[in-house]
């Protein structure tokens, strides 16, 4: 019953929060000077030659028939009331359809690559970190610490310019800019030889963001099951005879994973925003180079939707990350408790 309490707090905390960053992304998008039809003036006038004058009284007409004239709280309230209501994020000016359909395709590849990565990089950051932990100055700490300071300190879009380039000038590969070979793009059931052709094509997102996401993870988890392996119960439990393996695995292990996964959370937000900035270098289609289409665009209602999605999934993986720390110690939901 406590854990079910602690999870519904949670949850109606993140509501006002929610409305916050609706606001947060509708107003930094809109807070940056012109819109869609300064950008479609701009595009016109150089393809045509017309002037600003003469193009005016279309983009009177076209700033009214997109609502664009109205203000930014009415515009605002729109937007949000749709969203509550129909889950319409909008319409988009560019492709001229709602916003769903927009980012559908895409933002489901998003998400599947992030939350495989999130997974591979935590869990090789675990092993990782209590590999060098029990190991402690030998030679595979020294080469796990190597591995997660390169993570660290390389950043991804460097590492995504420099496959790039072996793919194209090195290895002559073919699987640069899309998803799927010209043979299954129009196959619409699932084969294994579809998933490894995909496989083919992602695999530099994969792994530039599995070994950035375990950098950190192996550092903390390293740091952590040290300390917990110089406490006094550790001590005490191999004292009454309880061998090495069990200590470590049934009693330091468990505790060195508690601020792993109170960072789980913001790591579900790091591996989305990492697996943009690397398709955006790659150019593979999913959500980055969409919100840099639209950046140049003025895409406004693209762009705050993606801005407010990619928050909410920080939200939700925050929710996970509270609700699998209190799984894992009752102390947590307790405390939660004791304090009011």
């Amino acid at each position: 019953m406590a854990l079910l309490l602690y999870f519904v707090k949670r949850i109606l905390v993140a509501i006002p929060l929610l409305i916050g960053i609706s606001i947060v992304s509708f107003g930094l998008v809109v807070a940056v000077p012109g819109d869609f039809v300064d950008s479609w003036m701009a595009q016109t006038m150089a393809q045509t030659g017309m002037s600003a004058a003469e193009l005016k009284p279309q983009a009177e007409e076209l700033r009214q028939k997109l609502g664009l004239d109205k203000s930014l709280v009415h515009q605002y309230v729109l937007w949000l009331k749709g969203i509550v209501f129909s889950g319409d994020f909008g319409q988009s000016f560019v492709y001229s359809k709602p916003v769903t359909e927009v980012i559908g395709l895409r933002l489901p590849r998003t998400l599947g690559l992030a939350i495989v990565t999130l997974i591979l990089g935590q869990g090789i950051g675990v092993l990782l970190g209590i590999y060098a932990a029990t190991h402690q100055y030998k030679l595979g700490d020294n080469l796990a610490t190597l591995v997660a300071f390169l993570g660290i300190v390389i950043p991804k879009f460097v590492m995504s310019l420099i496959i790039l380039y072996l793919m194209a000038y090195v290895w002559n590969s073919s699987y640069i800019g899309s998803l799927y070979s010209p043979e299954f793009i129009l196959q619409e059931h699932f084969s294994f030889a579809k998933l490894w052709d995909f496989f083919l094509h992602v695999w530099p997102i994969l792994f530039i963001s599995v070994w950035a996401g375990q950098a950190y993870t192996t550092r903390m988890m390293r740091g952590n099951l040290l300390d917990v392996m110089n406490a006094q119960y550790i001590e005490t439990a191999r004292a009454k005879g309880l061998s090495r393996r069990k200590t470590l695995f049934r009693h330091a292990v468990p505790n060195a994973l508690h601020p792993v996964i109170m960072n789980m959370g913001g790591r579900f937000d790091y591996m989305i925003k990492g697996e943009i900035e690397i398709a955006i270098v790659l150019g593979i289609p999913t959500l980055g180079p969409l919100i840099l289409s639209s950046v140049t665009e003025r895409d406004m209602y693209v762009l705050s939707a993606i801005f407010l999605l990619v928050s909410v999934l920080l939200v939700i993986g925050n929710l996970i990350a509270d609700f699998a720390l209190a799984v894992l110690d009752p102390r947590v939901r307790r405390a939660e408790f004791t304090k009011e």
